[in-house]
């Protein structure tokens, strides 16, 4: 871009957004979630199953309350996604479930400004975007995201996922029953379910790596998590991103700023997007293109 001398300067000449690559993808059939899986998820999901008895009253609170909530709540008040229904997003949904072997799950669209997308249930899992979400990512990105969800289905992460955005109300509500205790004795629960949370995440960034074999739609998509708005997303750089992405590196070099990084996490679902971006991007320079080469195997 240049500068115009005249006063005041012109903007940005306006450009077309950029289409989807035109690309060949390739399906990974048989593909084992062990292959990509975070090393950081593994041990938090270890750590978890190592609570006696936790899996399955989780399951048994999904299975009887709220999965059929959840479900019932879209089905009445959201748009499922079919080939005639957001077909675009539908073709999004069938190639991720199609490149990382696993059936097809029900998604919906729910009015939402808040650019979000969650996968719910356990028996019967099921997708939902946010309004915000399809209007500020392009049809690549949509995609990226789409496949993370598909991702946390193929990693078996909905049950513990599903908790851990509803534990807090949970623990809310069992304090109440015992008068503060079951609060306090909650919150390690509490804590272990969000650190769970936050390393599948980094996980199913893996899997949606996968699917659109493209690092770039990932960086946009964390770049416009982070701030992006759809009035400026022709103002915003990719490579001010990665050098914001190198700053955050940065930051582990005090202990003081780790403390830091750690409190401001504890209670997050999700990483910082500036995380995100570091983990994927360098899985995506040492892994990433040995799982892409089974795809070549007799």
């Amino acid at each position: 871009m240049t500068d115009n001398e005249a006063d005041p300067p012109e903007p940005p000449e306006p450009t077309e957004p950029r289409a989807p690559k035109k690309r060949k993808l390739r399906p990974l059939p048989g593909l084992d979630v062990e292959e990509f899986r975070h090393t950081s998820d593994a041990r938090a999901t270890d750590a978890l199953k190592s609570i006696p008895g936790l899996d399955r009253v989780l399951s048994k609170l999904l299975e009887y309350g709220l999965e059929r909530l959840y479900y019932v709540d879209n089905v009445a008040s959201n748009l499922r996604v079919t080939p005639k229904m957001f077909g675009r997003l539908h073709r999004s949904l069938t190639w991720a479930t199609k490149i990382l072997d696993v059936p097809e799950p029900e998604m919906y669209v729910t009015v939402d400004p808040v650019p979000n997308a969650f996968t719910y249930g356990h028996t019967r899992p099921f997708i939902t975007l946010t309004s915000g979400l399809v209007d500020l990512l392009s049809d690549e990105e949509l995609f990226f995201v789409i496949s993370h969800e598909v991702g946390h289905i193929k990693a078996g992460h909905v049950l513990y996922g599903t908790m851990a955005r509803n534990i807090a109300a949970v623990v809310a509500l069992l304090g109440q029953a015992t008068l503060g205790l079951g609060a306090l004795l909650g919150q390690g629960l509490v804590i272990a379910l969000y650190e769970w949370y936050r390393c599948a995440e980094l996980t199913a960034d893996r899997a949606a790596l996968l699917c659109v074999q493209d690092i770039e739609p990932a960086y946009a998509t964390f770049m416009k998590m982070a701030g992006g708005t759809s009035r400026l997303a022709r103002e915003m750089d990719r490579d001010e991103f990665l050098r914001q992405v190198a700053e955050y590196e940065d930051v582990d070099r005090s202990t003081l700023d780790k403390a830091y990084k750690i409190l401001l996490t504890v209670y997050r679902t999700h990483p910082f997007s500036m995380q995100r971006a570091k983990s994927l991007s360098g899985w995506f320079a040492e892994g990433y293109e040995q799982v892409m080469a089974r795809s070549q195997r007799p």
